[in-house]
């Protein structure tokens, strides 16, 4: 399946276009192979070429490097999410084991961004959970003292504070949780890119096309080449189903957000001038809004059951309208046409909001379906599986494999029966959060 390329994201729209894009263009040797070149395929293809100097690795990307769901999504690097279900002890077992994977995350992306200089706008503002309907208070109050019970700070805030703190009145009760951390997606993405050692070469617009294992080495149909390789890691997160990897545990969902251009000194004022801010929906389907670093808004407001890959300009434009309903909604002192940008991008998930990080083979490794937290996670388990496929251990890889495993997912087309049954009833539950 061909991946085209596209330039509506207003993250990257922010930064200069790479040069030097490299296509496979011949057939091809190396000692490890990696399929995507997001998140987790560039911190596993960095992690093994630091401890495997004398190997030869290839990572490869159907699209450009970091342009695809890494680049994407809204920014957030969580350490704890809401709508996980934690109704009874053996579940606040789990979701405890959930959030130290968040912290594992957030501690790998510090460390790199502390060791190669990074500057991705990196602001550990909190975030907050918020609703515009009071009845939520009580999902509100639940979600809070879970926090406190595992020892994670954070604040009920009502109306009044909410419009001082946002500068809309939209919101009638939110929880502020401390150790949330907003970032420049793409920014972060393209200096992993940056940082790859020398004995890894990176080729891009490269699909791959079927791969199978044939004594003992994996053989790869790339464009129209040939690569052989001793071992493979799959890091294609919502694209697994697609390459025949781990097959009914993980599913795809297509998202779309819109920015606005910076916003005037005029406009800025009308909302108060608040500093950056990032909120979650306390309902699932409800919108995520940013405002950012450089006065812009961001909103995303839209999830649809589509294959992976970016959405049509027809498709955009009717998604457009969401947002600028959920603009005025929060912002009515705005001008109709702020939006500047309008993209889509794709999260993996699973029945049970679990990840994937396994050894399938003696040399085929694979890592993905974050459920939306993909930055941190993401990071952290490239890093690890690349220490998985050179046979090392670690504590972290210990911490991740007493995880939940992902559950296995019915068949089509009673999945997608399932998956478009529950969009429904989320997108009504959650109508007055868009």
């Amino acid at each position: 399946m061909k991946i085209v390329n596209d330039s509506n994201c207003g993250w990257l729209k922010q930064l200069p276009k790479r040069k030097n894009i490299n296509v496979i263009k011949e057939d091809l040797k190396c000692d490890y192979l990696i399929i995507g070149a997001g998140f987790t395929g560039l911190s596993a293809a960095r992690q093994l070429g630091e401890i495997q100097k004398n190997k030869k690795i290839i990572i490869i990307d159907a699209q450009l490097a970091g342009e695809g769901a890494s680049s994407r999504n809204s920014g957030y690097l969580v350490d704890t999410t809401l709508n996980d279900g934690f109704t009874s002890n053996k579940k606040h077992q789990d979701y405890l084991k959930k959030v130290k994977i968040y912290k594992q995350g957030i501690n790998s992306v510090k460390k790199f961004i502390n060791e190669y200089q990074v500057d991705c706008d990196w602001n550990e503002c909190g975030k907050y959970f918020a609703s515009s309907k009071i009845e939520d208070e009580i999902k509100v109050k639940e979600f809070s003292k879970l926090l406190s019970k595992i020892n994670y700070k954070n604040k009920i805030l009502y109306q009044n504070d909410l419009k001082k703190r946002l500068g809309t009145e939209f919101y009638k009760v939110a929880l502020y949780t401390y150790g949330g951390i907003l970032i420049n997606p793409a920014k972060l993405a393209r200096s992993m890119i940056s940082a790859l050692p020398q004995n890894v070469n990176i080729y891009e617009n490269s699909t791959l096309i079927k791969w199978s294992k044939q004594n003992k080495k994996i053989h790869a149909r790339i464009n129209k080449h040939n690569l052989i390789t001793d071992k493979i890691i799959f890091c294609s997160n919502g694209f697994l189903n697609l390459l025949g990897v781990k097959k009914r545990y993980s599913f795809p969902l297509t998202l779309t957000a819109s920015m606005t251009r910076q916003l005037t000194e005029k406009e800025f004022e009308s909302i108060g001038q608040p500093k950056e801010w990032g909120i979650l929906p306390v309902r699932p389907m409800g919108a995520t809004v940013r405002m950012t670093k450089d006065r812009r808004i961001l909103i995303r407001n839209t999830v649809e059951n589509k294959k992976p890959n970016f959405m049509d300009n027809n498709d955009l434009t009717k998604n457009l309208k969401y947002h600028k309903i959920g603009l005025k909604k929060r912002f009515s002192s705005l001008p109709e046409d702020i939006i500047e940008n309008t993209w889509s991008g794709v999260v993996c998930r699973s029945g049970n909001g679990s990840q994937i990080f396994e050894k399938l083979d003696e040399n085929i490794y694979v890592a993905g379906c974050y459920n939306g937290s993909g930055i941190g996670v993401g990071t952290l388990f490239g890093e690890q599986i690349a220490l998985m496929a050179s046979n090392q251990q670690s504590d972290i890889i210990q911490v991740i494999e007493d995880r939940k495993k992902p559950n296995w997912l019915p068949p089509q087309p009673f999945l997608n029966i399932g998956i478009n049954s529950r969009l429904f009833y989320e997108r009504l539950k959650a109508n007055s959060e868009i």
